[in-house]
Formats: C-alpha cells, sequence, structure tokens
C-alpha cells in the first residue's frame, strides 16, 4: 500500500514541476482553446435563433435541439447516438427480451440502413432478410440521408401492421421488395437441442436471460443424453447474434474457461480500463466444443468466439464475423432520456482487436445456397440408391450377432440423420462432424 502512496505523489509532485516550468504557454494555449469553443456556442445560439424565428414553417424547438444533440453524437460513430425518453424505454425493454418491431439489428453503411442479422423467430427471419442486406428504402421513401434513428423510425409502427422494404443483397442483379408484418418480438435467448451425440446451444442474443438459460438449457440437454458421458461435444452457435450485453458475454466465456482472461476494455484513459478474467469450473467438463460464427455475429458474440479461440478452448467454424470491437455506455441523461456513447474498445486475450476485422474461423465454412431438386432427379437418386439388402432372395449376413447387427443399424441411422442434416444446415452439419473427430482423437480415458 506504502509503495502505491508513493508512486502517487512522485507523479503529482512530476506534474506540479512541470506546469511551474510551462505556465505561461499551457495558460495561453487553454485560454485559447476556451474562447473557440465559447465562440463555437455562441453560433450555435445564432443558428437555432435563427431557425426558430426565420425557417419557413414553425418548429419545435424540443425536437431541434434533440437533433443538434443526436448529430453531434451520430458523427462520432455509427454506434453513439441520443436516446429519447420513448427510444431509452424501448432498449430498456429490449434488454429484458421482449420489444415490438421486426427483428432486425441494424447499423448504417454508405447512408444506407445495413442488416447486422435478423433475430431467430421474427418476421424479418420468416420473411428471409439476412445479414449483410441494404435497406434502401421503407414503404417506398428513400432511407438515404437519414439518420439511423430516423430510418428505424420508419421501420417500427404498430404491432400487426405491414411494411414493405426495398433490399439490395449480393449476388442479386435488382433490389427486390419484402413484406413485414410487424410483431411483438419475445427473444429466447438461448435455445438447446440434441443432435446425435452433441449438445447444440443455439444463443440468438446477449440479454438478461441468456446465461442463466445457457445453464438450463445445457443441463436439460445432458440429462436428456443420460449424463455427460454421452455427450460427446458441444456446439456453441452464435450466428447471427447482434450481441448485447458485455457482462453476459463474460459469463457465457466463463462457463467454458477455468482460468485466464475473457476480455479487456481500454478507453481515451489507461486508467480506464479494466479485464475480466474467468472463475474455476467448466459446463462442459472438458469436453470439446466447436464455435460457429458468419457476418451476422456481432459484438459480444466476437467477445466470446474470441475468447473461446484465443484459449484453445474451442474451435471456431463458419465465416468471418461482423467486426464491432466497441463497447457503449449507456448514460441516462435529465428528461427520462439517454445518451448512448462509444467509451472503450475490446480486446480478446491474446491483446487483438477485432474493430473492423472480425474473428477470422478456424475453418472457413460458408453456409451453400442449395438448389431444389427436380422430381425427376430425385427418383433418379432413389434408384441409384438402391443396395444388395434391397434384392429378392439376397443371401442373409451370418457372421453377425443380433445386437452387432443393431448396433451397424443404430450407427447407420445417425449418419443418415448427419447427412440430411448436412442438406438443412451444411455449416452446422460441419462443426457436429468436427465434434466427432475431436472426440475419437482423444484419449480414451476422458
Amino acid at each position: 500500500m506504502k509503495k502505491i502512496v508513493m508512486a502517487a505523489a512522485g507523479g503529482a509532485l512530476a506534474s506540479v514541476i512541470a506546469t511551474t516550468q510551462l505556465v505561461g504557454p499551457l495558460i495561453a494555449q487553454e485560454s485559447a482553446r476556451s474562447t473557440s469553443v465559447y465562440e463555437q456556442l455562441d453560433l450555435f445560439g445564432d443558428i437555432f435563433e435563427r431557425i426558430r424565428s426565420q425557417y419557413v414553417e414553425e418548429v419545435d424547438e424540443g425536437d431541434l435541439i434533440e437533433a443538434a444533440i443526436d448529430g453531434m453524437l451520430t458523427s462520432l460513430d455509427p454506434h453513439s447516438s441520443y436516446l429519447s425518453p420513448d427510444d431509452a424505454d424501448d432498449m430498456r425493454v429490449q434488454t429484458r427480451g421482449e420489444f415490438g418491431g421486426l427483428g432486425i439489428e441494424v447499423t448504417q453503411e454508405d447512408g444506407f440502413v445495413k442488416v447486422v442479422s435478423p433475430i431467430d423467430g421474427t418476421p424479418a427471419a420468416a420473411a428471409g432478410i439476412e445479414a449483410g442486406d441494404f435497406i434502401t428504402h421503407v414503404d417506398g421513401e428513400s432511407v438515404l440521408g437519414l439518420t439511423l434513428d430516423e430510418a428505424v423510425d420508419l421501420m417500427r409502427g404498430p404491432v400487426g401492421s405491414e411494411i414493405l422494404i426495398t433490399v439490395v443483397r449480393e449476388g442479386e442483379a435488382e433490389p427486390f421488395d419484402v413484406s413485414i408484418v410487424r410483431d411483438t418480438i419475445t427473444l429466447t435467448a438461448v435455445r438447446s437441442r440434441l443432435q446425435g451425440d452433441a449438445v447444440v446451444l443455439r444463443v440468438t442474443t446477449f440479454n438478461d436471460q441468456t446465461f442463466p438459460n445457457l445453464e438450463e438449457g445445457l443441463n436439460e440437454q445432458i440429462e436428456a443424453a443420460g449424463g455427460m458421458e454421452n455427450v460427446k461435444g458441444i456446439v456453441l452457435d452464435l450466428r447471427n447474434n447482434p450481441g448485447g450485453l458485455l457482462n453476459q458475454a463474460i459469463r457465457v466465456s466463463d462457463a467454458f474457461l477455468d482460468k485466464g482472461e475473457i476480455v479487456s476494455t481500454r478507453g481515451r484513459n489507461p486508467e480506464d480500463g479494466d479485464r475480466y478474467n474467468a472463475t474455476p469450473g467448466d459446463l462442459a467438463e472438458g469436453k470439446p466444443i466447436v464455435v460457429l460464427i458468419n457476418g451476422g455475429s456481432a459484438s459480444a458474440s466476437e467477445i466470446v468466439a474470441g475468447a473461446l479461440q484465443d484459449h484453445r478452448r474451442a474451435i471456431v467454424v463458419g465465416t468471418k464475423s461482423f467486426g464491432k470491437g466497441s463497447v457503449q455506455t449507456v448514460m441516462p441523461l435529465r428528461g427520462d432520456g439517454a445518451m448512448r456513447l462509444t467509451t472503450s474498445r475490446y480486446y480478446t486475450p491474446s491483446g487483438r482487436s477485432i474493430q473492423a476485422l472480425g474473428v477470422s474461423p478456424d475453418i472457413v465454412v460458408e453456409q451453400p445456397r442449395t438448389p431444389v431438386a427436380s422430381e425427376e432427379e430425385e427418383e433418379e437418386n432413389t434408384v441409384f440408391n438402391r443396395s444388395e439388402a434391397d434384392l429378392r432372395g439376397r443371401l442373409d449376413n451370418d457372421s453377425l450377432t443380433e445386437d452387432e447387427v443393431r448396433q451397424i443399424e443404430e450407427d447407420r441411422a445417425k449418419a443418415e440423420a448427419a447427412a440430411k442434416l448436412r442438406e438443412e444446415d451444411y455449416q452446422l452439419a460441419y462443426a457436429i462432424d468436427i465434434l466427432k473427430g475431436l472426440t475419437a482423437l482423444a484419449p480414451q480415458d476422458q
């Protein structure tokens, strides 16, 4: 404790000496800076008064000031903004897991609204909206030139009402319209299921319910499998997860790490940085983990993927993530509004920032767009899928017991189920195949 006090005292003394030596120039610089700021504030006041008194139509003074505040914040970066009292209330509701809307997480790029990711089980996901889509028009009105908040306001509306959005998608020659009916979005933070011998944990968002849902879902599937000894591994599916609360990303990472750093944050001032470390205990009990990501995996998702990847606790599979490596702090303001301000960058345990770069998967696996097979092709496949067992009068296999035959048939059924999954979700099937490979290579006593 004495060393800390001494170091602080030494620093203060050095500061006093430096200030004494440079007092004239520093005071002059500070005075000039203050004068410049006050002049600009006077300019703002002049413009405000002229708009209020001379604009062609009468304006609402409160709206004008809010627009000025929002413009100041949005000029900093795409994630800083002013939240009106209604918007602030909506945000608080969203972190609790239920809100009204389309079910998409958006950002702004080149003046247009870009979809970060659609949320599972929402109208936008059902309508086929994809991560990376650009929304250019809402009900025929262009969003070009609007702030992100203004564009989002256009997409809001009563539950049950219809909205027509115009979408530009890579690979599509022309923009196309998508009709969506607004609904109440109830987020299920984590969906869990058994896929063969693997537990699949589909994490759709990071809200207050994420870690409790994950823990509960994992335990349910372990019980359904008959115990952890029957579970070969875990797939943590973070595809199209737009992120959310930092503390939930830390808790989910900690769930599978026994020790070590999870993430660090660094603000403008070094003393504002924080480091978050794992605590003992691994919910997966050391079983192999595969993390699935894609271009819609952002922010908190990237924290989890980066932490498990850096600690070599998981293999990351899929495509490069979104690349949002900043942390926003929501600060309440007078009048029940709030300010969302980017206050720090975050870094993975190895010290890398994923800002604008994303998390690169260990194994790149694209999700193929599979064409629908024609009836003729299906009939042709059926003909060529016949085997010796289908032939009339074939010989029986007399070298295997009934139990051995039953085991072969069970293994074949699992393989066929895996093949079917490949058609439905190629990336997930690939992840499960990796788990099988890791399990086969693991020491037999594990």
